[in-house]
């Protein structure tokens, strides 16, 4: 009876070797991979009170999105910072559907999000009534 059992035991063995050596790991890279590269590209304008702009961008493949709000002042008082309204969203090519959205996002600060492929997204930045009068901004985004 051990005698069998030990035959059974290396038959099966060498049988999952033979098939095994027939199929490649699903969990080894294939080849090389270049990872993507990382775009980065500025927006800026001046916001009055009550208003928004919106600004479409393209990105190439899927991956995170960052939008950093790097200057937010008042136009009369250059040290006076401003928070305002940035969202993310996709781009139709007539409006930004709205996907993330902070209204209180100060200078210095970000939004995120991920992006499931290429394609056409938008930054919207907005005043949500912290503008006094108008507001000198400028956005930083990083995707790929």
């Amino acid at each position: 009876m051990r005698r069998l059992f030990g035959r059974v035991l290396l038959l099966v063995a060498v049988a999952g070797l033979g098939a095994a050596c027939g199929q490649k790991d699903p969990f080894l890279p294939t080849g090389p991979t270049t990872p993507p590269t990382v775009m980065t590209e500025t927006f800026s304008g001046t916001l009055t009170k009550n208003s928004a702009y919106t600004h479409p961008f393209v990105v190439g493949d899927a991956g995170d999105v960052s939008v950093f709000l790097i200057r937010s002042t008042d136009a009369a008082q250059p040290d006076n910072t401003v928070s305002l309204g940035v969202s993310l969203g996709t781009w139709n090519g007539t409006s930004c559907a709205i996907v993330i959205a902070n209204d209180n996002v100060s200078q210095g600060s970000s939004i995120s999000g991920r992006a499931t492929a290429a394609g056409n997204l938008c930054v919207r930045v907005y005043d949500v009534g912290f503008v006094p009068g108008s507001a000198n901004y400028e956005l930083l985004i990083d995707h790929f």
